[in-house]
């Protein structure tokens, strides 16, 4: 990046609010460039308002001074931290509570303790295990339109940090499945209902709360507008799939006495799915 390029980009950041904030802080912290705008995004609606606003890993003190100029003197900012030292920043009236983000046991003494929660940001040791204990044991005490915010979630392309097979981002797809679930043709015995929406941008992943549209009852519904009884075109062809589950449906009685069959029609069919598949190279 040339000179002007860097300039033109500080320029940019400066416009955040958050980034702002960052910079008036009078004690050390480290942020990536890309993370303002999303601050900014996914925080600006609860600025200068009355909420309990906790972050993980607080330990030089800058990013709660940040977040004391970011959401203003309504806001309720408490830190969380692995090091007793970090106990020193209650002096400035913020509340510490040291702990192991990887201890259920203590988020549950963290949860009586502090009550409801607006935000989580997580910031701390970005291992798997220690985001996904910290967002399974938060869960329950956001606050209806608030959310829990993973940060560092790239670790869960690094080694070091956990099995990459159970890492933080499997988990989160993991999740997506579930939220999936909910719909009503699914066994809605194994959705997520916790979590409303998650959103992803670089590095991070937010889960949103909204416990009323999560506990909603999926049900085809229809408005009293009139109908033009056109045809639906997703039908409209008889392809060789559609074809071949017609007549697995004619002979059903038939098949259940012919050994493999069901497998038989599964392989034929999926071959037959996956020639047709024009998106497959989409799929890296």
């Amino acid at each position: 990046m040339s000179q002007i390029e860097k300039k033109s980009f500080f320029n940019e950041l400066k416009k955040s609010p958050s980034f702002n904030s960052y910079l008036s802080s009078p004690y050390k912290s480290i942020k990536h460039s890309t993370y303002f705008h999303s601050y900014d995004h996914f925080f600006n609606q609860f600025r200068n308002k009355e909420i309990t606003f906790v972050e993980i890993g607080v330990l030089d003190g800058g990013s709660l001074f940040m977040w004391r100029d970011y959401f203003g003197s309504k806001a309720r900012v408490i830190g969380v931290d692995l090091n007793p030292e970090a106990n020193k920043w209650k002096a400035e009236g913020f509340e510490i509570f040291i702990g192991n983000q990887s201890d259920e046991n203590f988020w549950k003494k963290f949860s009586d303790k502090v009550g409801p929660i607006d935000i989580v940001l997580d910031d701390g040791g970005h291992t798997y295990e220690q985001q996904i204990i910290t967002t399974e044991c938060l869960l329950d005490t956001i606050k209806d339109g608030g959310m829990i915010l993973i940060e560092d979630t790239h670790t869960s392309y690094m080694d070091g940090f956990g099995p990459r097979k159970k890492s933080f981002i499997k988990y989160t797809k993991n999740l997506i499945d579930l939220i999936n679930m909910r719909f009503s043709i699914f066994n809605n015995k194994r959705s997520e209902k916790r979590i409303w929406s998650i959103e992803i941008v670089e590095s991070m992943v937010a889960f949103k709360i909204n416990r009323t549209a999560s506990n909603l009852i999926s049900e085809r519904t229809k408005n009293n507008g009139k109908s033009e009884s056109s045809e639906d075109y997703r039908h409209f062809s008889n392809t060789p799939i559609r074809e071949l589950q017609k007549f697995a449906a004619r002979n059903l009685n038939t098949f259940k006495y012919i050994p493999f069959a069901k497998l038989i029609f599964t392989f034929i069919k999926n071959r037959l799915i996956n020639r047709k598949f024009k998106a497959g190279k989409y799929f890296k």
